[in-house]
């Protein structure tokens, strides 16, 4: 009966951890997406909102790399970035960089919530912040938030794991 009792132990934590690599996978490519996005943000936005736009980079780019680390501890292979991500829209201008910076933020958010859910300890309380940082900076570009970051943007059946800027990665990206 221990050995069987011991198994279930094994599998169980086997398929947490599971999930818990997954969710961070699932991060790790919202991450690379939302630094792509952040690319083309910064050569639309003003100038009065540059500085802004520089700090959500530099954010998604340290959550980047501490996610590719938490891969790599759990005994997967970082999932490498795209060469291009299609944008959900285009982005001619100042106002379509602002709408695109709350669109990824958005998406981040969703993604965040899903580690919340499967991971354990620290990297919980890690995704639970990184879920808090994504919606405040939605809500400093849109100028209004969600009632519960990370789910709402659900309600409408998108399904933003792993695209956090549009369709599959690889998708040619468009730059209008």
């Amino acid at each position: 009966m221990l050995t069987s009792t011991a198994a279930r132990t094994d599998a169980a934590e086997g398929d947490a951890r599971g999930a818990e690599l997954r969710a961070l996978q699932a991060a790790l490519a919202a991450e690379h997406a939302a630094v792509y996005g952040y690319g083309v943000v910064g050569g639309r936005i003003g100038d009065d909102r540059r500085k802004e736009a520089r700090e959500g980079y530099d954010a998604h780019r340290a959550r980047r790399d501490e996610l590719r680390r938490g891969v790599r501890d759990l005994g997967g292979t970082p999932r490498a970035a795209a060469a291009a991500y299609a944008l959900p829209f285009p982005v001619p201008d100042a106002a379509a960089a602002v709408r695109l910076a709350a669109e990824l933020e958005d998406r981040v958010a969703a993604v965040y919530a899903d580690l919340v859910r499967d991971g354990a300890g620290a990297r919980r309380r890690d995704a639970a912040g990184a879920l808090r940082e994504a919606a405040v900076r939605a809500v400093r570009w849109r100028g209004s938030g969600v009632a519960f970051p990370g789910l709402a943007e659900r309600a409408g059946g998108d399904s933003p794991a792993g695209t956090p800027s549009g369709p599959a990665p690889g998708a040619a990206a468009d730059r209008h």
